[in-house]
């Protein structure tokens, strides 16, 4: 994971995001994931963030807790009890997730909190909560998901309560400068996507507007989990609403990539975000820099654990290879 990690901050002034990192136990249910809360998690993490460092880049640590899409037969190996804001599964091959009580909830937060201390324990420069795919904070936040009638449920600013309560733990844990959210209003994977999300959305960014956070980072319409959809639904709503830098992740390639930040948007802080295209091509920024073609990733490659191949074997540009040597010489 170093050598991957430090590949990938190879060009000074990179912003990594790690993979999603489990808060704690009982916030897991799939296997092959980190996690950021024993002290071995935190001396394992020390590695990958020295190694991003050591190249003048930074790393945040993305927070993640899975709710009712944790994997039953995972679950049941590793103990954990499958929960959710409603007892509604994903779809009738899912088991019916418990409903969170108040303790799991405060719980839940409390596990935001302290995985945001170990993350900068760890050498991380920021993290990120998990809030987009169809995972806890999603699950809090939209209709299908959610059918409480208390205080986490019922109405939009209610349905917006846990995800902001844990929002603000992690501030309180770290500060608001080190902490941003990623969110997906239009996402149907794991059984997402509520009648009209822009409501519910806009409020919950008109709240996280009030927080200072770092940036909030927004997935695209045409993107679910890791696959490409077809979408004529937009961000516009989400990016009047938000005010501070944006990150936006999507299928984006170096053109239209380039197209967004220069013409579309000029005047706003936006950062585009890559995924797929820089696990296969390691020296990404340079190339997008020198224009250079990005390496296609092979998707069959994506989730063999313990396998160099597909992870840390895509070669740099005999460019950037020729620009470190120049600098060395």
């Amino acid at each position: 994971m170093a050598q991957y990690y430090g590949q990938r901050a190879s060009v000074p002034g990179t912003l990594l995001i790690s993979e999603g990192t489990f808060i704690s136990a009982r916030a897991g249910g799939y296997s092959n994931v980190p996690g950021i809360y024993t002290e071995s998690h935190i001396e394992g993490w020390r590695k990958v963030t020295d190694a991003v460092h050591r190249n003048s880049s930074y790393i945040v640590c993305q927070l993640w807790s899975l709710g009712r899409a944790a994997n039953p037969e995972v679950a049941k190996r590793e103990n954990i009890e499958i929960m959710g804001p409603s007892p509604i599964p994903i779809d009738p091959k899912h088991p019916v997730p418990r409903q969170m009580d108040h303790r799991d909830i405060q719980l839940m937060i409390e596990d935001y909190a302290q995985a945001a201390r170990n993350a900068i324990a760890a050498g991380f420069d920021a993290v990120e909560l998990h809030g987009a795919n169809g995972y806890i904070i999603d699950q809090f936040l939209q209709t299908n998901t959610n059918e409480r009638s208390d205080e986490y449920g019922g109405d939009i600013e209610r349905r917006s309560r846990f995800g902001l309560e844990a929002v603000r733990a992690v501030i309180d844990a770290i500060g608001a400068k080190r902490v941003g959210i990623r969110l997906s209003p239009w996402s149907t994977f794991n059984g997402m996507r509520m009648d009209d999300p822009i409501p519910q959305f806009r409020h919950f960014i008109q709240k996280l507007n009030d927080l200072d956070l770092a940036y909030l980072h927004l997935v695209e319409p045409r993107i679910a989990g890791n696959m490409d959809v077809e979408s004529v639904d937009s961000l516009d709503f989400a990016m009047q609403e938000w005010k501070k830098p944006l990150l936006l992740a999507g299928g984006y390639v170096a053109d239209t990539a380039r197209t967004l930040v220069d013409e579309k948007v000029p005047d706003r802080d936006v950062v585009v975000t890559f995924g797929r295209y820089f696990i296969s091509t390691p020296d990404l920024p340079f190339r997008i820099q020198k224009g250079l073609e990005l390496t296609q990733y092979d998707r069959a490659t994506f989730y063999t654990p313990q396998k160099a191949e597909g992870y840390i074997d895509y070669a740099f540009s005999k460019a950037f290879l020729d620009q470190q040597l120049a600098e060395v010489a």
